[in-house]
């Protein structure tokens, strides 16, 4: 049989209060209550906490706590990657954020859905769909990145914004929902 954690990373509906994927949710707030409450002048502390905590943590990168998440293992950060204080990965499916992407004080990247029908929703079935932000992304501060979405290299998402559907690349999109306003210059 298959287990609930083999089902969220397969991406098929799961229910998120399984015995194992509660060990692996505590094990995530361990670690970020660890690195939430660490000096924060110690980035090697900081460092050593994040490379535990994550799937990928890249060369020359930085998060300010505080920071939270599902489980941890499910995202991935690319080198000189930079993020401000407050950002939230709801990592049920991965995040992938890619090299030298920008992220403003608290951005929330959101992988989790659920039913819209009332019993399985009230059964607690859950499922999610990966996010993935390409390479020299900028994400304002207050931007809502939702399930499934992808953002293409070089585009900034201005604060506050919630981006619902892909966006191309070397593009500024805005709003909510978000809307591509101009190319980025070169």
């Amino acid at each position: 049989m298959t287990s609930m954690r083999d089902r969220m990373l397969a991406g098929d509906l799961y229910q998120a209060d399984d015995p194992e994927l509660a060990r692996d949710g505590a094990r995530a707030m361990r670690l970020t209550h660890q690195l939430n409450t660490a000096d924060p002048t110690d980035a090697t502390t900081r460092h050593r906490l994040l490379t535990e905590l994550l799937g990928a943590f890249g060369e020359g990168s930085d998060l300010r706590p505080p920071f939270r998440c599902d489980y941890g293992y499910q995202t991935f950060v690319g080198a000189r990657t930079f993020a401000n204080f407050g950002l939230i990965s709801l990592d049920v499916a991965t995040v992938t954020i890619g090299d030298d992407v920008q992220i403003g004080p608290n951005v929330q990247l959101l992988t989790a859905t659920h039913p819209v029908a009332a019993g399985p929703r009230r059964d607690k079935w859950e499922a999610a769909k990966p996010i993935v932000i390409g390479d020299n992304v900028w994400l304002g501060g207050g931007a809502i990145v939702c399930p499934g979405v992808t953002i293409g290299a070089n585009t900034v998402v201005g604060a506050g914004t919630v981006v619902i559907r892909d966006l191309p690349p070397d593009v500024v999109a805005v709003g909510n929902p978000a809307r591509v306003v101009r190319p980025v210059q070169p």
